[in-house]
């Protein structure tokens, strides 16, 4: 009980001696405890006949009949109309797996056979508010963004390879993006756990129609930080939810923190 409440207190005076939370406009509403098996990896806002449920991925998340396949990574997942994309890496495949829940419950997968020079990894998964496009990322430094047609919207044969479409093309390197979403048909926002544990905001030149298109990034300024432990945080995946405009961002806490007080962030835009 002792050790209970002096972590309690540890906590409160981390919380209580911190700077302001808001991120450039994003203006913090307030957190919720993140669990570091199955709500660490990134979070879905599905909505569905007009109700919505957010979705969290972690490594307690995967199936096992998928794991036991070989896809031992779930990243950042998507939603839109009505659709829930997990996108799923293995470093002992050359490919890449989306899974894919249709709005009448049902599962299926989309396997994406990578180009020669894209790497393994399979970061996220952000689908265009038309529902055409899946938006997804690498690893590291990086000036791209990979752009395939949606599975199980705009391409509906799972056995076949989800080909790769085309790239958004940053005007400056962006590090280690752990998630990104849609706000428009042309604005995103991505999570990135590089230098600065940042949220970025991406301008396109154009809606994504099936070629390259220039995007522009803007760092909006640090995610918060707020853990009884020193050490590196860790951020995660991002979620924006359309019906009230509620941004979400998983931040995970350092060391055995991880399982006390990592935590969802909540934002609302100012003058939304």
């Amino acid at each position: 009980m002792k050790r209970a409440i002096a972590i309690a207190l540890i906590i409160t005076a981390t919380m209580t001696g911190v700077a302001s939370a808001d991120v450039g406009p994003w203006v913090t509403q307030g957190s919720d405890r993140a669990r570091p098996d199955t709500e660490s990896q990134g979070l879905a806002t599905v909505i569905r006949g007009g109700s919505g449920q957010i979705r969290y991925t972690g490594f307690g998340t995967i199936p096992a009949d998928v794991r036991n396949r070989g896809w031992d990574h779930v990243g950042d997942p998507g939603s839109r109309l009505g659709y829930y994309v997990e996108p799923y890496q293995s470093e002992s495949s050359r490919n890449k797996m989306f899974r894919v829940q249709a709005p009448n419950g049902t599962w299926s997968e989309y396997v994406h056979q990578r180009e020669s020079w894209e790497l393994y990894n399979n970061s996220f998964a952000a689908i265009s508010p038309d529902g055409r496009w899946l938006v997804s990322g690498e690893w590291g430094d990086t000036t791209r963004l990979l752009v395939y047609p949606s599975p199980g919207i705009a391409f509906t044969t799972p056995g076949q390879n989800l080909p790769y479409s085309s790239a958004i093309r940053l005007n400056r390197t962006v590090s280690d993006i752990q998630g990104c979403e849609f706000t428009t048909a042309t604005q995103l926002l991505c999570t990135s756990d590089g230098s600065g544990k940042q949220l970025l905001q991406v301008d396109l030149a154009g809606q994504l129609s099936g070629g390259d298109v220039s995007g522009n990034v803007t760092a909006l300024g640090q995610l918060p930080l707020q853990s009884a432990c020193s050490g590196t945080f860790e951020v995660e995946g991002v979620d924006y939810d359309v019906r009230d405009g509620t941004l979400r961002v998983i931040v995970l806490s350092p060391g055995w923190c991880v399982a006390l007080d990592s935590k969802t962030w909540r934002f609302k835009k100012i003058g939304s």
